[in-house]
């Protein structure tokens, strides 16, 4: 079981689970345009909370085999952001890849920065040798979360992900917990 994390400004990384969904559906409603441009291009299905009703538990499937720590920002009423360690690989690898994006409300206030940090706590609890991730080529603000959190550049991706309706250019990042 993962404790929840208090962060600042009321904010705490969490464990989804299941009663956010509606909480989620909320968050990605509510921020449609600040995401648009870093996120896939979204069915209208995808900002129900029937939508992430049917997604979380299958979200939680894939932490309790060890694949994924699927995580929320939360105050007390809301979901403000995502941070998801995925595509965990164990053996010779042990290693796993980091997402994360916050409300635009929230943004400036270095709570990305500290989930970030707080998420490698985990994953170097978790045994993992390697967190990577990736941004935009043109997403400064995120490379200097990665940065801060002690990731170094490790190289291109081109047409990497379908983001915003076309491949896109990704630059790559790492951080080894274990040597």
């Amino acid at each position: 079981m993962i404790e929840p994390i208090q962060l600042s400004d009321g904010v705490a990384l969490r464990l989804i689970q299941p009663d956010d969904a509606a909480g989620i559906a909320d968050a990605y409603t509510r921020n449609r345009a600040h995401l648009a441009p870093w996120d896939p291009a979204r069915s209208p299905g995808f900002f129900t909370a029937a939508w992430h009703a049917n997604e979380i538990p299958k979200l939680l499937v894939s932490h309790a085999t060890g694949a994924s720590v699927p995580m929320v920002l939360a105050t007390d009423d809301s979901i403000v952001g995502r941070v998801n360690l995925s595509n965990i690989v164990r053996g010779a690898f042990e290693s796993g890849s980091l997402g994360y994006w916050i409300d635009e409300r929230y943004t400036g206030r270095g709570l990305v920065s500290a989930a970030v940090i707080a998420s490698l706590a985990l994953a170097r609890g978790m045994g993992l040798h390697r967190v990577e991730a990736g941004t935009l080529v043109h997403n400064l603000a995120s490379q200097r979360v990665l940065e801060k959190a002690g990731f170094e550049y490790y190289g291109m991706a081109p047409k990497y992900l379908r983001i915003n309706g076309s491949w896109q250019d990704h630059r790559l990042f790492q951080i080894l917990l274990r040597d």
